[in-house]
């Protein structure tokens, strides 16, 4: 079976992003959402920019 990077509809907070990064690497979904907070802290703006683009640009399940 093929793996596919999709936005669930359960375990999302905003756009689903984060919780769809988890299942496709098979990790907590709160992990990806620390790493994503931190590196937000690290680079003003940028992982804003980036998250709406991965909520255009990936599928919902």
């Amino acid at each position: 079976m093929i793996k596919r990077l999709t936005r669930p509809h359960d375990g999302r907070m905003l756009g689903g992003v984060c919780a769809g990064i988890g299942e496709y690497l098979g990790i907590d979904p709160t992990v990806v959402r620390i790493i994503y907070v931190l590196l937000s802290i690290g680079a003003i703006g940028t992982p804003i920019i980036v998250y709406l683009i991965l909520c255009l640009i990936i599928p919902e399940s």
